[in-house]
């Protein structure tokens, strides 16, 4: 088997899995910008902006271990169908919805109640397409197919936000919300043709709550796991803005949708780049302190742009911050495929989305409510500043990971490290 730049994609299987994620990542996407600019449009308030991230982040999180532990047993790929099914009708929801409500408080309310569902899906989600991965692909081959998930993913990140306000200023939040329905339809034929199926041999005299305990206990077992989990966990709790960006495009930089999409592509088209870079020269040598500085720079980018008035200064900044940002994903999702037994990705899969996925989420709520309280600009600069804290706290406490080179995994057997 190759293990070239491009030997992940030689892969049908694979291929389809990249294909699908990335219609779904932009649906997704076109959703969550069109939310942010409709909720502030009405509300006017950041707090409100903050909440949207908790309606979507609680649902995950309460489903994640379970879906974890369904992911381990059950096959993958039906999982992540009906996950998709339920997106799908999420949009169908909102577009609707935003056509024929117009009662602004009935509407605030609806789309927090179909937020909370997606959130509910894409709990489910998460585990199943990181374990699908592993059934696509040959384990020689992870490091180069977690470089090209990124990629993809970073460049859905760059199409759905510009798509999306170009959308939502042209045709309004309705049609902006079919449009996504339409994509999460597409992304959900590919899954249907995807061949690989979870070669699976459960315990099934295990219970549902020993299942899920031996995921917790590989997790926090493992030093270089755990720590890439909790550096990332709190620098986007702290340092993330993205909740904020509807308010930095209308009040700060007094400009349209469309700047709002251009701002929250920005980070991605950085972590574009860097993704592409890592496809073809991986970090396989002092990939933790690589790891542990790249999160630092994106502390201090945070706070430069917390500083600028100056929009396009502001657009540089954060596709810097999205292309240290991506070197940080490209380490931690090795980590994670290398280090991780195939029998146990969902449920570790699922502990990840509720440090690092939900995170997103959460770290939207705590930018609104320190928005509120401090200040749109005084917030974003302690985030900053509390991400740099956040790296110096694990480059300590954490030398296993400071000193990891990727290298050493490729060859590896995924175990749990012994108990000290």
């Amino acid at each position: 088997m190759s293990t070239g730049p491009y030997a992940a994609l030689k892969l049908p299987d694979f291929r389809l899995l990249m294909t699908g994620r990335v219609l779904a990542t932009v649906a997704v996407q076109i959703q969550a910008l069109a939310v942010g600019w409709q909720i502030f449009a009405i509300t006017k308030d950041l707090l409100t902006l903050g909440l949207i991230g908790l309606a979507e982040a609680l649902p995950a999180i309460g489903v994640a271990l379970y879906a974890g532990h369904i992911a381990d047993i059950l096959d993958r790929r039906k999982i992540a169908l009906w996950a998709l099914a339920a997106l799908a009708v999420s949009m169908a929801l909102l577009s609707s919805a935003s056509f024929y409500v117009s009662d602004r408080s009935l509407l605030v309310i609806i789309i927090f109640a179909v937020v909370a569902l997606s959130g509910f899906a894409r709990g489910f989600y998460g585990p199943a397409v990181f374990g699908l991965m592993s059934d696509s692909v040959p384990r020689a081959v992870l490091p180069n197919a977690a470089a090209w998930n990124s990629t993809v993913w970073q460049a859905s990140a760059v199409v759905g936000p510009m798509a999306g306000g170009f959308l939502y200023e042209f045709a309004g939040s309705a049609l902006t919300y079919l449009v996504s329905f339409i994509l999460l339809t597409a992304s959900f034929g590919c899954f249907i043709f995807i061949k690989a199926r979870s070669d699976l041999k459960p315990d099934t005299t295990v219970s549902v709550v020993d299942n899920i305990k031996e995921g917790l206990r590989f997790v926090f077992s493992n030093e270089v796991v755990l720590g890439a989990m909790a550096l990332d966990l709190f620098a986007v709790l702290f340092g993330g803005a993205v909740a904020l960006l509807p308010a930095f495009a209308k009040d700060v930089y007094h400009l349209s949708p469309r700047a709002l999409g251009m701002l929250r592509a920005a980070p991605s088209i950085g972590a574009v780049l860097t993704a592409a870079v890592l496809t073809h020269r991986p970090i396989i040598r002092h990939s933790g302190a690589v790891l542990l500085a790249s999160v630092a720079g994106f502390g201090l980018c945070m706070i430069a742009f917390g500083v600028s008035t100056n929009f396009y200064l502001s657009l540089a900044l954060l596709a810097l911050s999205g292309a240290l940002d991506g070197v940080s994903v490209w380490v931690r999702s090795t980590i994670f495929q290398l280090m991780t037994p195939n029998d146990m990705k969902g449920r570790v899969a699922a502990v990840n989305n509720i440090f690092i996925g939900s995170s997103n989420e959460i770290g939207e709520f705590e930018s609104g409510a320190m928005a509120k309280l401090m200040g749109l600009v005084p917030s974003v600069i302690f985030g900053g500043c509390m991400t740099l804290l956040v790296v110096l706290y694990t480059t300590f406490k954490a030398p296993k990971l400071r000193g990891l080179h990727v290298q050493s995994l490729y060859q590896a057997e995924a175990k749990p490290e012994s108990q000290s």
